[in-house]
């Protein structure tokens, strides 16, 4: 599957343009319906006006129209009619790899304009140790909007075990969002309703990924018996094996040791959980996707030792997905070591942020395409929940925030230090996803017929984050200080401005449930693999029986 324009797809925009064209001449944009014209005008219309267009495949100075949602056209120079809102971003763009030269020439205000982020790793309203995250998914969406994401997804966990029971309840739970979603389904036991209710979520319910647990025993943890059971199942029903890669019996062990210790501190959970449990885990979940013959995502890589696993496994061939969040790119654990409590155990999570030196690591591998997108694992917890663990690190809430920050993190780590162009930017952060979770081009692209998501960032303005200015619920934000350049300053989603000078424009109950179709580009070359295999046996050899003598 390519990622970039195909002829066909240039084609088709072709197409769209000459036959708008040809209805108005002045290249004013009407209704376009079946590649023609409509009298009638309805929906929301805008134009984005000269900015600097940027896709995972390209970037030009073009003007989008928008109408009704969809992206209607993407060219230069289109023209509208007073019925239409344009935001103008004339002059304002940047070059790959020579924007910090043109802006100092100019002194000038540039912007980029790209398509929106999606993020793939969110836990909103999540009932945990005990506790229910902060965030429910209309203060979580209405962050995520303000930092230039336009959509995530989100991990559902079954009711005592049901999935059934478990999207009804998220559903439920989803329906004060406020901006697009789509789900994965966490596998927390295996029996033959469980295996029933696989095929039910991927063939009616618009999941196309399962998530196993490789931590948290007694709790999410699956065994590796029940890891081969479902990695099967999702080879059949063509869905994405995702896992969380920590050894749970070992980490208990670890936690064990570190209270004999004394050690009773958030500091302990770091070194209960060391990054060769996290290597260990990501190496056997690779090779018994290997046997079994399915993709495998592994979620929140947070260490070399895991990272290393996926890069030897990438170079074999296999079909391995690695998923950095923002939080192991942007910080180390020494906060983890704070004499205050209520800011040492903001930053407790799992599997931990690793020691200075992993960070830079993962950022370079990253920008080298061994890991291929980036989430945030946002799962908030205010300092209240989190002080449940004051004599005890093992009772601290797992989690940390980052669905608002993560746009403004990546581009000031990656762009601006020169590890990523802004087309890579947008593929990590966007295409990437939507390609991975089939649901390219509508999401993930400024293409004509996609969804009208879009943001516009200046590259020449700062930011400064906070917990006194967030959007989260949390009184705690793990970047509080952190400033940098590259500031999110329009979010549209559905073709609305939702977020614009410094303003927030959402309700509660606008956002949609996005499904995801199974059998995405990543199985594409399962069958041949799975042929390869059995001419590769030599099996079963034919043999005569001899016959007994008497």
């Amino acid at each position: 599957m390519e990622f970039g324009f195909s002829i066909f797809s240039l084609l088709v925009v072709s197409l769209v343009l000459l036959h708008v064209a040809e209805c108005h001449p002045n290249s004013e944009f009407c209704e376009v319906t079946s590649f023609g014209c409509a009298d009638t005008k309805s929906g929301t219309k805008l134009l984005v006006k000269g900015g600097t267009v940027v896709n995972a495949h390209l970037q030009e100075v073009a003007d989008v129209y928008i109408d009704d949602g969809i992206i209607v056209a993407v060219q230069p120079h289109i023209n509208v009619g007073e019925d239409v809102t344009v935001i103008d971003a004339t002059g304002k763009y940047v070059m790959p790899g020579e924007y910090r030269r043109k802006f100092d020439l100019l002194k000038e205000d540039y912007m980029l304009f790209q398509e929106r982020g999606i993020d793939p790793h969110a836990h909103l309203e999540m009932d945990f140790m005990g506790m229910q995250t902060i965030d429910d998914f209309f203060s979580g969406q209405a962050a995520a909007l303000a930092g230039g994401t336009t959509m995530h997804i989100d991990f559902i966990i079954p009711v005592n075990g049901s999935l059934t029971a478990g999207f009804d309840a998220y559903s439920n739970k989803a329906k004060k969002g406020c901006m697009d979603y789509g789900f994965h389904m966490a596998i927390t036991k295996w029996d033959d309703d469980v295996s029933r209710d696989m095929e039910v979520m991927v063939r009616e319910k618009g999941i196309n990924s399962f998530k196993f647990f490789m931590a948290y025993k007694g709790a999410l943890m699956v065994s590796d018996e029940l890891l081969l059971q479902g990695f099967k199942k999702c080879k059949a029903l063509g869905a994405l094996a995702m896992v969380h890669a920590e050894n749970g019996d070992a980490v208990e062990e670890g936690q064990r040791r570190m209270i004999d210790l004394g050690i009773t501190g958030p500091e302990g959970h770091p070194l209960s959980r060391p990054p060769l449990l996290e290597g260990e885990a990501t190496a056997r979940a690779i090779r018994l996707a290997r046997f079994v013959n399915t993709p495998l995502y592994v979620v929140h890589v947070m260490s070399i030792d895991a990272m290393e696993e996926i890069a030897q496994a990438r170079k074999s061939g296999q079909v391995v997905i690695g998923e950095p969040v923002v939080s192991g790119l942007a910080l180390d654990d020494s906060k983890l070591w704070d004499p205050d409590f209520t800011i040492a155990s903001k930053y407790v999570m799992s599997p931990p942020i690793r020691e200075s030196g992993h960070d830079k690591a993962l950022q370079a591998a990253l920008s080298r395409g061994i890991l291929q997108l980036v989430g945030t694992d946002h799962c908030t917890f205010n300092s209240t929940q989190k002080a449940r663990g004051l004599d005890d690190f093992r009772k601290i809430p797992n989690g940390v925030n980052g669905i608002e920050e993560r746009m403004h993190l990546v581009w000031h780590l990656m762009v601006e230090s020169g590890q990523l162009s802004p087309t890579d930017y947008v593929r990590i952060t966007s295409t990437a996803c939507a390609q991975i979770f089939n649901i390219y081009p509508r999401k993930g692209a400024i293409m004509v017929g996609s969804d009208a998501d879009l943001i516009i960032l200046n590259p020449n303005s700062s930011f400064k984050i906070s917990a006194c200015t967030h959007h989260s619920k949390s009184d705690t934000n793990v970047y509080e200080g952190v400033q940098g350049k590259g500031k999110i300053e329009v979010t549209i989603s559905g073709g609305k401005v939702v977020w614009e000078n410094g303003e927030l424009k959402v309700e509660p109950g606008s956002g949609r449930y996005i499904p995801m179709a199974p059998f995405g580009y990543l199985f594409d070359g399962n069958r041949k693999a799975d042929l390869a295999y059995l001419s590769s046996l030599r099996a079963p050899v034919q043999r005569h029986k001899s016959s007994s003598s008497t």
